[in-house]
């Protein structure tokens, strides 16, 4: 446990990687397998449930130490962060004594979940009084689950590839997926053998950097395959063992959210998987991105939702195909193996539904069935390449992104292999111009973290009419200059107090730049946007002179 946590600090106070992946190559390298695995599950953000509130937390704290709810308030405001708050305000260890990581989540951390509040308490005064502040500190992320250490997964991929001298990638791969904390399956991760193909575990997303240098630079435009970049949910699809599993890019199961997408898989051979988007989809465009947001996080969706908000996978590459790794071939070779599947299993879906029809209305099946046209509805397409005969022709597609419902440009080098991660040079997003509006502050609550002493949280609004409408939230975005001196300007000009938030006098206008701009009955003002960010404070406006949301309406077309 004092191992773990001294390496959480050190992760704490480095942003450079070289650091970071040696701090990790160390700590593998010396920990015992069992408080390795645990490491390493932790450290690559698995989902760690929250056994006790933050709150909870607080007041059990505060009666240890012997001081009033309001004195941790303000000490939490100076220190900014709670969990430090607590293990530095409690009393010493009574019987301080040292445990291996493996033993403080097993026999500690485990038993938490589910006990009564009052076993709990007691549980968690007994670690007080056994462990230092730092650990402590360690103890209070796990028991809420809040524990985050800032590690990538690729930089834990390229440190245990470092101590098991194995490759990144074959690593990165075997690092996806559900796995167990166990000392066997550490071992699994690092053995030198390589891996029979688990039905469940993805590849590692290949992911493509901003382009930042000018087309010419590029070479030949027939170099490149032109793709819209779809706005939605990236995933992948595995069809293996009779089974197809939807994978997201967070690392997410979501095959349950999307039966349609799981029946159209169906007619996929054995032994593949596919990479690509979810979309919203209707008729032949794709619909505004918080629709999907409607779809998302539901373990079941009713047939009404489905109907509301259709959704296809436009499927970009061919990552396996036979159960045979297909990631090395070219990707021109991999998209015509891809758009050929997608096609056959169109035509396999429409044959097993017209069977079914048939059998339903005791007419006997004929051959003829089979060749029939595939249904309109059919949920899985390929995203085609743009034709685009010179860089004019690329620039000019651009322009018209926003009117197919994308997000801008993909460049793809035809002969490029699928890699790992963020590899520059042969995958380019070329993203439209974000949409920007002037808005007024007329809210603002703390930061989180280090932030939690300064107002960094903006409610912002524009005009309808004489009154001003929120229509989003920012995260700052400004220097630490103007922070404090937005802090400054909400503390003098506080209208009211609701919980966190701070209502304040309209006077400060922002530049605000966003994605996309969609209607929604959500929000109070009828529209949301996409991805909105604070680019620069408009000291030159007064805030009469704010945009209006006739303004943002027409942006949506």
């Amino acid at each position: 446990m004092e191992r773990f946590s001294q390496l959480f600090e050190a992760l704490d106070q480095t942003t450079r990687t070289s650091e970071k992946v040696s701090l990790l190559v160390n700590y593998f390298r010396e920990a015992a397998p069992a408080d390795a695995a645990w490491a390493l599950y932790l450290l690559s953000e698995q989902r760690t449930q929250r056994t006790v509130k933050m709150a909870t937390l607080r007041d059990w704290a505060a009666e240890s130490a012997g001081l009033p709810l309001w004195l941790v308030e303000e000490c939490n405001k100076a220190v900014g962060d709670l969990a430090e708050t607590l293990a530095l305000i409690l009393p010493e260890p009574t019987t301080p004594t040292t445990h291996t990581l493996s033993r403080v989540i097993e026999d500690w951390l485990l038993p938490l979940r589910g006990a009564p509040e009052s076993d709990q308490r007691d549980r968690i005064r007994a670690a007080w009084n056994q462990l230092e502040a730092s650990q402590r500190l360690l103890w209070h992320k796990l028991v809420t689950g809040s524990f985050r250490a800032g590690v990538s997964r690729a930089l834990l991929a390229r440190a245990l590839a470092t101590v098991a001298g194995l490759e990144v990638a074959i690593v990165a791969h075997r690092l996806m997926g559900d796995w167990k904390p166990t000392p066997n399956e550490f071992y699994r991760l690092l053995s030198v053998r390589q891996d029979v193909k688990e039905p469940a575990r993805p590849y590692p997303f290949f992911l493509a950097s901003p382009l930042d240098s000018p087309l010419a630079e590029l070479g030949s435009v027939s170099e490149w395959r032109v793709e819209w970049k779809w706005d939605g949910i990236r995933v992948q699809i595995l069809r293996r063992s009779g089974e197809c599993v939807i994978w997201s890019r967070g690392e997410e199961v979501v095959t349950s959210g999307f039966p349609e997408i799981r029946s159209a898989a169906a007619g996929l051979p054995e032994g593949v998987v596919l990479d690509g988007e979810l979309l919203p989809w209707r008729g032949d465009h794709p619909l505004p991105f918080v629709q999907l947001q409607r779809r998302l996080n539901r373990p079941h969706v009713s047939a009404r939702l489905q109907s509301e908000v259709p959704v296809v996978f436009m499927a970009y590459d061919l990552l396996e195909r036979n159960g045979e790794d297909f990631r090395e071939q070219p990707l021109d070779q991999r998209c015509a193996a891809l758009a050929v599947m997608i096609e056959e299993a169109a035509q396999n879906v429409s044959t097993r539904s017209t069977r079914a029809e048939n059998w339903l209305q005791g007419e006997l099946f004929s051959d003829s069935a089979s060749s029939k046209s595939p249904s309109v509805a059919f949920a899985l397409r390929v995203s085609t390449p743009l034709d685009a005969p010179g860089w004019e022709a690329v620039q000019a597609l651009r322009e018209t992104a926003r009117t197919h419902g994308t997000e801008g440009l993909m460049l793809k080098r035809r002969t490029s292999p699928y890699a790992t991660g963020r590899v520059r040079g042969d995958w380019w997003k070329w993203r439209v111009s974000p949409l920007t509006c002037d808005v007024v502050l007329v809210g603002a609550q703390p930061g989180q973290g280090r932030r939690t002493t300064l107002f960094t949280d903006y409610t912002l609004a524009v005009w309808r009419g004489c009154e001003l409408v929120t229509v989003a939230k920012a995260d700052s975005g400004l220097t630490d200059a103007e922070i404090e001196e937005v802090d400054a300007f909400v503390r003098a000009n506080t209208l009211g107090k609701f919980g966190p938030l701070r209502s304040v006098k309209a006077e400060l206008v922002f530049e605000l730049v966003f994605e996309g701009i969609a209607t929604s009955s959500r929000h109070k003002s009828g529209i949301a946007l996409r991805f909105p960010r604070i680019a620069r404070w408009r000291r030159d406006k007064q805030a009469a002179e704010a945009d209006t949301m006739a303004a943002l309406q027409r942006l949506m077309g």
